[in-house]
């Protein structure tokens, strides 16, 4: 591993504290591309404008009608949180707005598969709907809703994915990523996409008289889910993604939530009081995301929908036991698809610059978060595949994968479609975060081509870990309190949260936990000690190493102290 300080503009950082920004965070914030106080300013009048989002104005137009007509509106979403998240709050808001007749439809990922397909479609229909809507899928959907409006219905897209070669034919399409759209956050979440079709409508009504300023319904009380689904969705944390999910943050810690969040929080052990980006990511997103994986999303819509605190605390009990189930499966699967991994880096071999691996006991629901791990551990772009589970599908395997900075997933696969014609069935995706469908029988030449790929694209520097950080923590910044203020502020996935760097000398250390899976450390940090937790370390630590670290809290027998959470070590 390689550990690089972050460049830290000195002027940027002097201003930022001149205009009375905390002297860390202003250094942290410089760091991060941001240059003025202004842009730290997280109102919502400081929100880029529903108009500039290409789509939003014909949607809104398209779903007016229809509510004027009492037309029946129908959501199909996505499996994953941000499809969960964003369900809810089409659903929500549409009914805030006045709309009578709102249902939705979630598709199952082992028999339906991703996106609005033309089954799907059918099924809408047969439901009575007369509008379609899609959130967080859509823009690849060209078959799909070529049959929905050929039963008559009527289709507006909500999509954040990258779009194919083709767009569909909807009614309406919104998209930030669309050819032709000027909207400055390319990177909203399908949540944040719909939240701004609602806005969009807002205004179209109130243009229409159906309400004035004074009497239209606040869709603030959206932003909770906006948020969650922002974070959860791992999408770039943006100047209007960050102001997004602060405002539901700010809510969520005064009691402004669905009860389904509150119950989320509940199920999870956490504090709603003092939420953090944290919770979202590794606490109320897994357990949602739990229920697409191995259940039925339906669990995490209702969850998010109910307003009886009763019922949603009983679907937060079941999707903490789904999560508790996806993770023992995980376990075990990560354990044999690392194995797998580990004979493709046997001695004396060239480290393949990409990892496919398949078992026919792997489970499709947690291929993604397989993936994840394996390309943490191994640092390069990985596919994780499982046999489909789908009727008729048993010899079609699905994969998910994931990359890392530098090599674009979406792209690769592209062109390993385009070099092997009929060995990728279908494929969809972002930069970091792809999934494609194989033959079975097509798995060793996929392995092969993306592989190449994978060589061509990726030098040794690429190749090569790498943890930035923001260099050394001056001791009087180890304050219980200010680690409160840094938590309290809105990091995530391009708005890294806090990591330090600095040698520090080992005093002591222990293995800790079940089995000795993580190793404790007594720390001298600038002369003064501190204990240090790294978390899936066995291997002990030697004199003075530059250690890569964030900052905790411990708190024990009733008292706060700082503590160490290592994240690597320079080799």
């Amino acid at each position: 591993m390689k550990i690089i300080e972050r460049d830290i503009p000195p002027r940027t950082a002097w201003a930022l504290e001149q205009a009375g920004v905390h002297p860390l965070l202003a250094r942290l914030y410089a760091a991060r591309g941001v240059r003025s106080k202004e842009e730290l300013d997280d109102g919502l009048a400081h929100l880029l404008r529903p108009q500039q989002l290409r789509g939003a104005q014909q949607a809104a137009q398209v779903l007016a009608d229809a509510m004027a007509q009492d037309r029946r509106l129908l959501v199909v979403a996505d499996y994953d949180c941000d499809g969960a998240t964003a369900c809810a709050v089409a659903v929500r808001g549409l009914r805030l707005l006045g709309a009578c007749h709102v249902d939705y439809l979630v598709p199952d990922r082992v028999v339906d598969g991703y996106g609005l397909t033309a089954p799907i479609a059918r099924r809408v229909h047969a439901r009575g709907a007369d509008v379609l809507i899609t959130v967080d899928n859509g823009i690849a959907s060209c078959e799909g809703v070529a049959e929905a409006r050929a039963l008559g219905l009527t289709v507006v897209v909500t999509d954040h994915h990258l779009p194919g070669p083709q767009l569909p034919e909807a009614d309406a399409i919104v998209n930030p990523n669309q050819p032709g759209c000027t909207f400055e956050s390319k990177c909203m979440a399908g949540v944040g996409v719909m939240f701004y079709v609602l806005l969009a409508l807002r205004a179209e009504l109130r243009a229409r008289g159906v309400f004035d300023a004074t009497s239209q319904p606040r869709l603030e009380p959206l932003l909770p889910l906006v948020a969650l689904g922002t974070v959860a969705d791992v999408v770039k944390l943006d100047g209007n993604n960050r102001r997004l999910v602060a405002q539901g943050l700010k809510r969520i810690r005064t009691g402004q939530m669905p009860p389904g969040i509150r119950a989320l929080f509940d199920a999870a052990g956490r504090r709603p009081d003092v939420a953090t980006t944290f919770d979202f990511g590794f606490a109320l997103g897994p357990r949602i995301n739990a229920a697409g994986r191995l259940a039925d999303m339906t669990l995490g819509i209702e969850c998010l929908l109910t307003e009886d605190a009763g019922r949603a605390g009983e679907l937060a009990r079941q999707l903490d036991a789904i999560n508790r189930e996806r993770r023992e499966l995980e376990g075990g699967m990560r354990e044999q698809a690392l194995a797998l991994a580990e004979s493709l880096f046997e001695d004396g071999d060239t480290p393949p610059p990409a990892i496919s691996v398949f078992d026919p006991d792997f489970h499709e629901g947690v291929v993604g978060i397989v993936a994840s791990r394996l390309k943490d551990q191994h640092h390069r772009p990985t596919f994780v595949f499982a046999a489909s589970s789908a009727p008729g599908k048993q010899h079609e395997l699905k994969g998910s994968g994931r990359s890392i900075p530098g090599f674009h997933l979406r792209d690769a696969l592209d062109l390993v479609a385009k070099r092997h014609p009929g060995v990728i069935l279908k494929f969809g995706g972002h930069a970091m975060a792809a999934g494609c469908t194989v033959a079975e029988e097509h798995f060793d030449t996929f392995e092969q081509a993306f592989a190449q790929v994978a060589h061509e694209w990726l030098d040794a520097a690429t190749l090569t870990r790498r943890l930035e950080t923001d260099g050394p923590l001056a001791p009087e910044y180890c304050r219980a309190e200010l680690v409160d203020t840094l938590a309290r502020e809105v990091w995530g996935q391009g708005f890294a949260p806090p990591t330090f760097s600095e040698p520090l000398t080992v005093v002591s250390q222990r293995l800790v936990g079940d089995g000795g899976k993580h190793l404790s450390l007594k720390l001298l940090h600038q002369g003064r000690p501190v204990d240090a937790i790294w978390f899936g370390r066995t291997e002990p630590l030697q004199g003075e190493p530059l250690l890569a670290f964030r900052l905790d809290v411990n708190e024990w027998g009733g008292q706060r102290r700082v503590q160490f959470v290592v994240e690597g070590a320079a080799d």
